[in-house]
Parts: structure tokens; sequence; C-alpha cells
């Protein structure tokens, strides 16, 4: 006999068996909870129990005193039922250690002819934690250094993915891409910025990706996914030409995945067959919402394109403080690393 226990807010469930504890039945099923020394002592792992009956192992009821009433320790917590507990969202960057760690560069992939796909593999006993949209400081053993957007959602801690373009100008970015052996040793400091997804919103989120300025958003989608976000979500995706739309599956994936996702890819030197939207990709998002005002707006990419969206869109309505973006230098002037 099993229990079916449900996660709030959202749709997500996962079953536990008698007598394995919350946290390891998620994990199992591939769901991950907030957790950390998973001895019920830091209350990393803390949720409200909603609904149901737990029970805990002997000894552990010095961690719950002076903890509010439904504490759930899920590392510990044992379920007896079917239960329904609430995990509260992490609002803050801050609320997250910056900490620097070592990485193992598991696997390189070539995207398309400029961007290459960096696998890192953080230490298993150390998972590195972030929110989505934030980003990483790559710190070579020479002392190099380079910012560049986390591409994987929150949610898969094994390996963590990067987005490099092979930028003519930046001999750190040739490096990673070129350079850089798979197996290879590095640090990584993070996480790193404030343009993450504020999931306690309920406003529609416009989110404006120019070249690899994909990645950070890609975060975000998938993390909403994960998190059952019911916000409509619209993708604009500014690049050259067609070949630079690399990953060009994936939001066809959240289209079927999402209940109300659309995706608007904008070139600005389009294919001689290409019929769909030209131009500049912010200029495209003014064209279909002549008023911006009510949206949470994300922005990725080059700084030129985040500055000139950021005073068009606050001259349709948008609210200054519902535009959200990091400014940082990835690889080279020209690309910025992300949100």
């Amino acid at each position: 006999m099993s229990f079916k226990i449900q996660i709030l807010p959202g749709e997500r469930a996962f079953e536990a068996n008698p007598n394995e504890t919350l946290l390891d039945a998620a994990l199992r099923q591939g769901i991950d909870l907030p957790h950390g020394c998973r001895n019920g002592r830091c209350g990393s792992c803390i949720v409200k129990l909603q609904r149901g009956d737990i029970s805990y192992p002997s000894g552990l009821i010095e961690a719950l005193e002076g903890k509010p009433a439904g504490t759930c320790l899920t590392c510990q917590a044992v379920a007896h039922s079917d239960l329904a507990i609430e995990i509260p969202p992490r609002q803050r960057a801050s609320e997250i250690e910056v900490r620097t760690l070592p990485c193992r560069l598991e696997r390189k992939e070539p995207l398309n002819q400029e961007v290459m796909r960096l696998w890192l593999k953080p230490p298993e006993q150390q998972p590195f934690e972030f929110l989505a949209g934030q980003y990483l400081s790559l710190l070579l053993p020479d002392g190099r250094e380079g910012a560049y957007s986390i591409a994987s959602p929150p949610h898969e801690k094994a390996l963590i993915e990067l987005h490099i373009r092979r930028a003519p100008e930046s001999d750190f970015a040739r490096f990673l891409c070129d350079g850089l052996a798979e197996r290879s040793i590095l640090s990584i400091r993070g996480p790193l910025g404030s343009a993450h997804l504020r999931e306690d919103s309920e406003r529609p989120l416009i989110l404006v990706g120019g070249g690899t300025g994909f990645a950070p958003l890609k975060s975000l989608i998938e993390h909403a996914i994960h998190i059952g976000l019911a916000r409509p979500i619209e993708l604009y995706w500014g690049v050259k030409a067609r070949r630079d739309l690399y990953l060009a599956d994936r939001p066809a994936r959240w289209t079927d995945q999402l209940d109300d996702f659309r995706f608007t890819p904008v070139l600005s030197d389009p294919d001689p067959d290409w019929s769909g939207r030209i131009g500049l990709v912010h200029e495209a998002v003014i064209e279909d919402h002549p008023d911006l005002g009510g949206f949470a707006i994300y922005l990725s990419g080059p700084p030129a394109m985040a500055k000139a969206a950021r005073a068009a869109f606050a001259s349709r309505g948008a609210e200054r403080d519902q535009m959200f973006s990091d400014a940082f230098t990835g690889g080279s002037d020209d690309d910025w690393g992300g949100i």
C-alpha cells in the first residue's frame, strides 16, 4: 500500500511507501523537494503539512521545537495517510548562499556552428542550488573568469547546463568551446543575479531573448513546467538567421507541456524562404502588445537589445519594477550572458 502526496501549489504528486521518508519517495520518482543535510537539523526541507498524518523517528522532537504548527521535515517524515504538502517558494536570491564549488566538465555538445553546450558536474554531496533565471561565474585555474546564464532548470541538480557562444573577440569563450577538454576541473561561483522567476506573481509572462539569451529563458520555462505554473507564457527569441535557432524542437515541446504558451522567433537577417517575423525582437513584442501594463517581462540578451527594449516597453505601459534583467557581460560585449 502506498500513499499519494500532493504538492501545493500546482498539480504535482508522488507516491510514498510505508516507512519511506517523503524526501526519499520524491527523489525516487524524479521530484526534487528542497533539502540539505537529510538528518532533520538544517531545516532546508521544511514544507507545510496541509492535510494528512505523518510521524517522525524518536529523538527528532527537538528539531521541531519552536517551529510553526504544520511544519513538516520531509527528510524524516513518514506518511500514514494521503497528504497535501505546500512548498513555500523562494522569492529572493539572497535566500540561497553564494558558494564557490569545484566542477568537472562532463561533456560538450555543439548546438550549431557558433554555440557550444557545456555540461558541468558539481560534487554529489554539494548540490548547486539556484533559482530559474540566475547565472554563475566560471573560474579557470589560470585565473580567468566569465559569467554565463544557467540553462538547466533548478530541479535538475546532477548536471549544470550552459550555452557558450564562440565569440570571435572573446578568447575566454573560444577557449571554453574549443580548448577546454572534457573531464577538466574548473570552479563555479554562484548563484548570481536577481532576475529570477517570481513564482507568487499572477501576471502573464513575456520572455524576450536575444542569441544565447535563450539559455536562462529555457531554465525559467522548464521550471514553470516542473512546478505546474498556470500562467500564460510568451517567448520571443531574436536571432540573425534560422540556423541560429538552436534546440529548435524545444518550443514545440513546451507548447505541448504548457496550457498557454506561445513562441515567436524573430530574424534580423532572415533566410530568403523565411515567412515568419523579421526585424528587432523587442519591436515584435510591441506589435503584438501595444499595452504592456500588467505583464511580468524577463529580458535576456545583448546589452543594447535589453536597453532598447526597456525604454520601448516602458513607453507602452510596462512597469519598471516588472521588467527583470541582470546586467553582466559573459563571453563578449556583444553576447550578454543572460537575464
